[in-house]
């Protein structure tokens, strides 16, 4: 096999792919970044600003030491890896985020090292980490342009040459807030024209960087490497090797550790050890944790942790690119077994900052300017935004979201767990834990003011990090590499003797074990890190510990999964909600709706088939070792806090990995090179000789070997199961797109950034908000029907779920990422509630105009059958905004923006409402770019439309949710329309219930009559009152009553309508009988139950169709046909009034056994058209002489108030002495019941007393006990005919039976029905 084969053979397991240096190219010599000069263009585009002549010319007005320039990719080796092809622009600009920059010997020149990751399509990562120092400029075309440049800046701007604008505080390619503490000590030694440039006086410097690109983030290694690689070239004296085969070494000798082993390498001077975490073990991950918690604190950190698992917009901000990737890792890392699947770029380019208009989740690290100020960055979208700014320790949260499971006691083990590792929970510290070793420039202790530059100094630049100050890294210069020196040490250990000084002088004292201080640290942070994520780890096996009884494998084979991926039904979430524990609900519900969570899903269905995916495969491994230990635990379904029971064995596995170690990579060696080339010259890197570079060795190492074979092995199976199973590309096609189902692109393209490919870009998010929301609102109207489908016939039809907020909550967030897509200029936080206010603005100023012509802001809703007297209410955008904006209770706009989305929702208009807000074309216009969603007609026509799909069910997202507002209520009374009887001279009153409480006694001015005419113009008078309370939620009763005052005080009163004027629902309860005394059953207050009326089929479009309906409140009907108006009418058989009561108890049953928030009111189940009271009246009522002739009607109440008189006087007479006890204490509980509702200040009428002796039964659970007493009572044979079905004993002991069960609910009745009763 030739050398090339080799190379590309063994890259899959080679531990780096490229070495890559970036510079200045002086063949062209100094050009301005065009990628600068792109993003003047996007910036003049965004303003508004012709973007055309913003871009041409050079920018005069900045010093050129501030200014950035185009750097180069001046070399990289090998050429290619074919595993991993090199992408030259994305390396360059993420080596160099900002281009060139420039520096004089005035200036702070300190090296630095930032690391970056390239996403691949497929999700793949690469790893990138470079090492930046400034080397002399030595070419005299460059320095003579660069003073060129700066005459020019300086003729433009005269007075710029003031010591103010010292250039060391220029943002450079590197920008690291170390910069900031170097500045007092370097401008007080220069001259007047300090921060200019003098090629006669002052040294110019330019930045290089090193760059290593690995298939894993081996962080630690790669930076020692690199900076032994800088430290090499800076020496006084030539490395111990030419520096070509150190490179060699690291890109064709050193191998990937195998799993679980631990690879011992070498750099220029020292040996460098990493280790890789096994196959049971959380996956590797290098970067240091404990400086996440240090520069955000844990509380702030388990909240961004808390929006990343959310999938919302998270945009990291720190002046340091390392800080960047350090906390975007930090945070990816803990999501195991989940990963994010959204646009992911630590390292954000400036050109790509119109990637933040971005509608969609992603999580970004932009680099802040030196002395920005956070309120001057304009950002497109913020509604559903986590800023986090790194360097000031503070997180910006989105406005409500669900907190994490144990917050408390979670934040309290991780804090424990950085107290031992010395670095305090708050954040904002550096680690305290080690002490540092103070060279003579540096500040001992600690001071509040320099906190920020300090904390950085010691984190970076101390000697725990192997970095050291001055005089000391020159003596340890002169001493390393020095053969002879090195035989005596190795001697002197081996004899016992310590070389204390020499130790003293490296910063590498040895530690235990014979391990250097840098070691040491490296021990430290990789055994912080693992115990930090095994807590994070053990949150989540603790959660899902039984996520597998709710996957559902539905799918044949793999081919079919896929195909109709987008169909299936991958997890029943219901029924896992409904096993968590009521804490956790919250937070689940919305969690489980996620992508990271449905591709969790997705590779779990998947591993049937294929290789389990690794993170599953140890995730999967925990949970079974859980299961082994504690058998379905008890206490995996309770919310008790369960600490991680690991991070000692995590630790110990890592400490043994790093003592003992498995594997050393063979030592750099002298190649077979031309003599003379890359002569050593100090402080700069030479060219390297790129024939021995880009080949590996012959294959004559085993690793290489191994996986060559390997490979072969590989070839050939593909090869056997290519034609025995789907055409391999077709299915890795199929796989791709179902993996990316509901995903958008991971990262931007960094190498072509033409204005075309910005708008290609755009159009995909265009499309992936089309897509998001078909997605959604099928989701919505499945969950609601699903479960309305279950519930017909029984209950109530409407759920208010915790998955229904949830849903509607996503969909809020959807549609502010819609608005927010292409703005031309930001105003507030809500793009959408912007949008709004720009059209209630136009529209009140027209409003204006065409006072004297009323101008309709949209359909207005016409009158229907069911709200006859009800003034018809306008269907209006600025209406509802209106209703909005009067709320004291909300204070932000994106607060505003979700409440109205919720209130259109609600009264199902808000298809319409966005319809009607789109329409004014030129204000669309004037607020979107031509890309923007909004202006894109065929995409906003289908979008429309989905919401509209949206009508055919009832939500009552608004009123459940705000429920202290307060609301104006329209309450009508209709009577019956005949004779004078509309006319009463009492005094009526009214009293309206709802979930959420009542409105109190509201007194009705007498006779405030009013006219109305229905569509066949015949006249209706009615009485319509308003009031303003508290939100009362869904209505469930109207209490109605007068005081029996004047003449005509008998009322026959036919219904009440109720209106939310907010909302817009109509309640309608019938009543249909008399309130007087002496008519009917002498009542003067009824108690009736509603039910929200329909609005017409013909009132708009979609408006009609709508989910079942509520159960009815008792109507006219079976009023009439049950009680003793006349009795006429349909007579129901025995064995149907059996059945009614077993409906009615059944219906009881279900309403216990739903989730609490999802129960509707049992008010009407108890009291409604098809409710218990009803069906007992029924069997109460069947054989039961109630008309006589010349006799007044008689009630079922009479016959309870006789056979109640019939106990007490047998009491009282001693015939209950010789019955069993409990039948005598039964006897009581009855006359105590009767009497206490017959003494109560209410005039309720007979049958409303029958109505709240049995709902007081069911509660107290008396109704079985008090049935057989009625039933032995003489007065039975008086008043009920033999056939009646309460003189039946079989007929009534299976009514007993049937109301045993209700004995195991805890009924409470509501406060209206029981209102005056003392028991």
């Amino acid at each position: 096999m030739s050398g090339t084969n080799a190379a590309s053979g063994a890259a899959p397991c080679r531990f780096a792919h490229y070495f890559v240096i970036c510079g200045i190219d002086t063949e062209t010599g100094l050009e301005p970044d065009e990628l600068a000069a792109l993003y003047q263009w996007l910036e003049a585009d965004r303003q508004g600003r012709d973007p055309d002549t913003a871009a041409t010319g050079e920018n005069f007005e900045q010093s050129p030491l501030k200014r950035t320039f185009k750097s180069k990719v001046l070399a990289h080796y090998p050429e290619n890896v074919e595993w991993n092809p090199f992408d030259q622009d994305a390396v360059n600009m993420l080596c160099m985020p900002k281009g060139l920059s420039f520096r004089t010997q005035a200036d702070s020149r300190e090296p630095q090292f930032h690391s970056f990751l390239i996403t691949r399509e497929d999700g793949s990562r690469t790893y990138g980490f470079v090492h930046t120092f400034y080397e002399e400029v030595t070419s005299p075309q460059i320095c003579s342009a660069m003073q060129t440049l700066y005459q020019m800046h300086q003729a433009e701007n005269p007075s710029s040459a003031t010591p103010s604008s010292s250039s060391s505080s220029s943002m450079d390619s590197l920008a690291s807030s170390l910069d900031e503490a170097d500045s007092p000590s370097s401008s007080s030694c220069r001259s007047a024209a300090c921060g200019g440039y003098d090629a006669s006086r002052d040294t110019l410097y330019v930045s290089k960087a090193l760059c290593l690109i690995t298939p894993m983030p081996f962080m630690h290694g790669c930076r020692r490497f690199l900076s032994q690689m800088h430290r090499a070239v800076t020496a006084a004296s030539p490395p111990p090797l030419p520096l070509e085969s150190y490179v060699h070494n690291i890109l064709y000798e050193v191998p990937l550790p195998p799993p679980g082993r631990s690879l011992k390498f070498h750099g220029v001077y020292e040996p460098i050890v990493c280790q890789r975490p096994g196959p049971g073990e959380l996956p590797l991950a290098d970067f240091p944790l404990g400086q996440t918690f240090t520069l955000l604190g844990v509380e702030n950190l388990v909240q961004l942790f808390n929006c990343t698992l959310l999938e919302m917009q998270i945009l990291l901000y720190s002046q340091d690119y390392q800080r960047l990737m350090t906390v975007a890792e930090g945070i990816t890392t803990l999501l195991f077994p989940f990963q994010w699947q959204h646009v992911y770029v630590p390292i954000l380019p400036a050109s790509l900052l119109h990637f933040l208009d971005a509608p969609v989740p992603y999580l970004m690290g932009l680099q802040s300017k030196e002395g920005t100020d956070r309120s001057k960055l304009e950002l497109p979208q913020e509604a559903n935004l986590c800023f986090v700014d790194i360097d000031n320790h503070c997180i910006e949260l989105p406005e409500d979201f669900p907190q994490f499971p144990n917050k408390p006691e979670f934040i309290q083990e991780l804090s424990e767990v950085l107290l031992r590792y010395g670095i305090s929970p708050v954040g904002g510290a550096p680690p305290t834990s080690v002490p540092t070793t103070t060279t003579p420039g540096s500040v001992s202790t600690r001071h509040p003011g320099l906190k920020s530059q300090q904390a950085l100094r010691e984190l970076e630049d101390d000697g725990r990090n192997g970095n050291l100050g001055g005089e000391q890294l020159a003596v340890l210069e002169l001493l390393q590499g020095n053969a002879t020196l090195e035989r005596l040490q190795a001697l002197a250990k081996r004899t016992g003797v310590r070389v204390e000084a020499l130790r003293g002088v490296g910063g590498e004292g040895e530690g235990q074990g014979g391990r250097t201080a840098v070691e040491e640290e490296e021990l430290r942070n990789a055994k912080l890190n693992v115990q930090l994520r095994e807590v994070f780890a053990s949150r989540f096996t603790t959660m899902f510990a039984d996520y597998e009884a709710f996957v559902i494998q539905s799918a044949p084979d793999l081919e079919s999964w896929l195909t109709n991926r987008e169909q299936m039904h991958n997890f029943d979430k219901a029924s896992f909600l409904s096993d968590q524990p009521e804490p956790y609900l919250p937070f689940l519900s919305h969690f489980i709706e996620t992508q990271m969570f449905a591709t969790f899903i997705d590779n779990k269905i998947m591993s049937q088939w294929e290789e389990k995916e690794p993170l599953l495969r140890v995730f999967d491994g925990r949970i079974d070792k859980a299961r082994l230990y504690n058998v379905r635990a008890p206490s995996l379904r309770s919310s008790n806090y369960q600490r991680c029971t690991v991070l000692k064995e995590s630790a110990q596995a890592i400490e043994q990995r790093l003592m003992k170690i498995d594997h050393t990579a063979i030592h750099p060696h002298l190649l077979d090179m031309k003599i003379g080339q890359g002569k050593y010259e100090q402080g700069f890197f030479p060219k390297l000789q790129s024939d021995v570079l880009s080949v590996g060795p012959t294959n004559n190492n085993r690793w290489s070997n191994r996986t060559a074979t390997a490979q072969r092995r590989k070839d050939r199976h593909r090869q056997q199961t290519e034609h025995l199973t789907l055409d391999n590309d077709l299915k890795e096609k199929y796989m791709q797109e179902a993996r990316s189902l509901g995903k958008n692109l991971r990262q931007p393209k960094l190498s072509d950034l033409s204005p075309a490919v910005i708008a290609q870009t755009n159009w995909k998010f265009v499309e992936g908000l089309l897509k998001e929301c078909r997605m959604k609102t099928k989701r919505m109207l499945v969950e609601k029907m699903g479960r309305e489908a279950v519930e017909l016939g029984h209950g109530e039809a409407n759920i208010t779920g915790l998955e229904e907020n949830t849903l509607i909550a996503s969909l809020c967030d959807l549609l502010e990422r819609i608005w927010s897509h292409g703005l031309q200029v930001k105003q507030g936080k809500s793009a959408l509630w912007s949008h709004l206010l720009h059209y209630q603005a136009r529209e009140e100023k027209l409003e204006q105009h065409q006072a004297e012509s009323p101008v309709s802001n949209g359909p207005e809703r016409r009158k229907s059958e069911s709200s006859i007297g009800m003034p018809s209410l306008r269907a209006s955008v600025i209406q509802d905004m209106r209703h909005i904006q009067s709320m004291g209770e909300i204070k932000t706009d994106v607060g505003r923006a979700r409440a109205w989305i919720r209130l259109s929702l609600e009264k199902k208009l808000l298809s319409q409402h966005l319809k009607q807000l789109l329409s004014r074309q030129a204000l669309t216009k004037k607020l979107y770019k031509r890309y923007a969603f909004l202006r894109c007609e065929e995409e906003k026509e289908q979008f429309l439309f989905h919401l509209l799909s949206l009508n055919t069910v009832d939500y009552f997202c608004f009123t459940s949710v705000f429920t202290t507002i307060m609301i104006p209520y329209r309450a009508v009374i209709i009577p019956i329309k005949k004779l004078s009887n509309a006319m009463t001279t009492s005094n009526p009153w009214v009293c309206v219930s709802g979930e959420l409480g009542d409105s109190g006694v509201r007194q009705i001015t007498k006779n405030i009559l009013e006219m109305t005419f229905d569509s066949a113009f015949r006249p209706h008078t009615h009485i319509d009152a308003m009031f303003k309370c508290q939100n009362m939620g869904k209505l469930t009763t109207v209490q109605l009553g007068h005081d029996n005052s004047g003449l005509l005080a008998k009322w026959l009163v036919d219904c009440v309508m109720v209106r939310n004027e907010i909302t817009g629902h109509t309640y309608k309860f019938p009543c249909g009988r008399w309130l007087g005394k002496g008519v009917d059953d002498g009542s003067l207050e009824r108690v009736l139950i509603g039910e929200l009326a329909l609005p017409n089929a013909d009132e708009d479009f979609g408006r009609g169709c709508r989910t079942p309906d509520m159960q009815h409140s008792p109507g006219q009907t079976r009023r009439v046909s049950i009680t003793s108006m006349g009795g006429r009418g349909y007579k129901p058989t025995s064995a149907q009034i059996q059945e009614a009561i077993g409906e009615a108890v059944n219906s009881i049953c279900k309403h216990f056994h739903k989730p609490e928030k999802e129960r509707g009111s049992l008010t009407i189940l108890l009291c409604g058209e098809v409710g218990l009271v009803g069906a007992l009246e029924l069997f109460f009522h069947n054989g039961f002489k109630s008309a006589r002739l010349f006799q007044k009607t008689v009630f079922v109440w009479d016959f309870v108030e006789k056979a109640v008189a019939y106990m007490e006087s047998a009491d009282q007479m001693g015939d209950m002495q010789e019955t069993a006890e409990p039948l005598g204490l039964t006897c009581v509980s009855l006359c105590h019941y009767v009497s206490a509702i017959n003494s109560s200040p209410r005039n309720i009428g007979k049958d409303g007393k029958f109505q709240l002796l049995v709902c007081l039964g069911a509660r107290d659970r008396l109704l079985i006990q008090w049935l057989p007493l009625l039933v032995e009572c003489p007065v039975i044979q008086r008043m009920y005919e033999e056939s009646a079905l309460l003189r039946d004993r079989t007929t009534v002991n299976a009514l007993i039976a049937v109301l045993q069960t209700l004995h195991d609910f805890p009924i409470t009745l509501e406060a209206s029905l029981v209102k005056g009763i003392d028991l």
